[in-house]
């Protein structure tokens, strides 16, 4: 008996193994097994499948995939003010593969957890901000690292009234968030991506959107 298969893993789930085994909307595609590889918090699988080539030959394929769900992310912005709210947190991935100490500034994020995305980025909001939003604009949804894992995130903003502004420090203690609020220039956030102290890719997604086509964007 295997958890995550056959029993429940940590998180109540069984039936890893058979995630992706039923995709039928690429013919190019045929799923021949699909291997749990390991179901501690998230899950990491590994897929063969046949794959045909423009040239029209098939080769047999084999694929790793990290499933960690999908989340959200929000953008919070005074355009009075012309500032922005973000966060700063440890992330050990990024310190472990050359950052100086992996403290990174982020907007808001969080997985969906079983919530739509308006819902869980509300609550993420909430928690990582103190803020609670109102209406919240839809940005755009992206695979933000499509080669290895299978995460689709949801990219929002919304105004932030800085007078609302409760708290400096933020996180689910029990998460082992110790998360600190930073409110910044506008000017300033895109001068932090040129300059690197700015590394995180919705962050800066986020931070170009809101240039371009969003509330600081110069309107003709």
């Amino acid at each position: 008996m295997t958890a995550g298969i056959d029993t429940p893993d940590r998180r109540g789930r069984t039936g890893l193994d058979q995630h992706g085994r039923d995709l039928t909307g690429n013919p190019c595609v045929r799923i021949r097994e699909v291997e749990l590889l390991s179901s501690d918090w998230y899950v990491l699988r590994k897929t063969t499948f046949d794959y045909q080539h423009s040239d029209g030959h098939w080769s047999r394929e084999q694929r790793e995939t990290y499933d960690r769900g999908d989340g959200a992310t929000i953008l919070l912005h005074n355009t009075e003010r012309r500032t922005v709210l973000l966060t700063r947190q440890f992330r050990l991935p990024a310190y472990v593969n050359g950052h100086p100490d992996g403290m990174l500034l982020e907007t808001a994020a969080g997985l969906l957890d079983g919530d739509s995305p308006e819902e869980a980025i509300r609550r993420e909001a909430a928690e990582e901000t103190g803020h609670t939003v109102g209406t919240v604009e839809h940005v755009f949804d992206v695979y933000m690292s499509p080669g290895s894992v299978t995460e689709r995130l949801h990219f929002f903003a919304a105004p932030y009234d800085a007078a609302d502004t409760p708290i400096k420090t933020a996180g689910i203690a029990a998460e082992g968030e110790d998360i600190t609020i930073v409110e910044l220039p506008f000017t300033e956030a895109l001068d932090r991506i040129r300059n690197g102290t700015i590394a995180d890719a919705k962050t800066i997604m986020l931070l170009q959107w809101a240039a371009l086509d969003g509330p600081f964007a110069q309107r003709g």
